[in-house]
């Protein structure tokens, strides 16, 4: 009998994407990591695109010391890679479920072709950026210093992906002051308000050019749109 998979390449697969709004952080994670679990060598892959109430999230190996100070934010513990990071209203949050074993990626493939999703679509607002090898994420420079406007913590299981990036929209830094951001003393963070002259492009065509380039960078032949409100099952 000849599989789904074995009819079509891998760039003959749809993308399906998924506009989730605002959405508290772990129903999300739980969600992301059923479909993970569940899904198939002919499952579609999916990319999610959410803002996150306020949570500052540690990833596997992250470490307590790197909380500074106790606020009524949330903490939760995930399963991602990385340090702690804060998630908030007025972030951009891409997840990509990619079968990487079908498309051949590893997971060094798949955290350069993040950071490069990211750096492309900045440069299309003529905003320079750049990924440093020992550090993950986007950054630019801001009075000669590294600021970071994306974030980034991957988690792969079965040979497929999930969580993803964040990047700094127009939001209130401040929480990120509370930590030590992806484990970094001292690291600053920026935001793309702060990057443009006024006035910033709609959350639309922000979400719909970030859309566009990741689907023409991962050569998916067409990509559907589903608009949910509430969580996704």
């Amino acid at each position: 009998m000849v599989s789904n998979e074995s009819r079509l390449s891998k760039s003959q697969f749809p993308l399906q994407v998924r506009h989730l709004g605002l959405q508290p952080y772990e129903p999300i994670w739980q969600a992301m990591s059923q479909f993970t679990s569940e899904r198939d060598d002919a499952t579609i892959d999916e990319l999610w695109i959410v803002e996150h109430e306020p949570v500052f999230t540690q990833g596997q190996a992250g470490k307590p010391e790197h909380i500074l100070e106790a606020t009524d934010i949330p903490i939760v513990k995930s399963d991602r890679g990385g340090q702690v990071t804060y998630h908030g209203p007025g972030q951009l949050i891409v997840y990509p479920l990619i079968n990487l074993r079908r498309r051949k990626l590893g997971v060094r493939d798949m955290v350069t072709l993040l950071e490069q999703l990211v750096i492309q679509w900045l440069e299309i607002y003529r905003i320079e950026s750049y990924s440093k090898a020992d550090a993950p994420g986007v950054y630019v420079k801001q009075d000669a210093n590294d600021a970071k406007i994306a974030s980034l913590g991957l988690r792969i299981r079965r040979g497929c992906s999930f969580h993803g990036v964040s990047i700094n929209i127009d939001m209130d830094l401040t929480p990120f002051s509370y930590i030590n951001p992806c484990g970094y003393k001292g690291l600053a963070m920026t935001q793309l308000n702060a990057l443009l002259t006024p006035p910033l492009p709609s959350k639309a065509i922000l979400v719909s050019t970030l859309v566009e380039l990741f689907t023409k960078k991962c050569l998916y032949p067409k990509c559907n749109t589903a608009t949910i409100c509430g969580s996704r099952r």
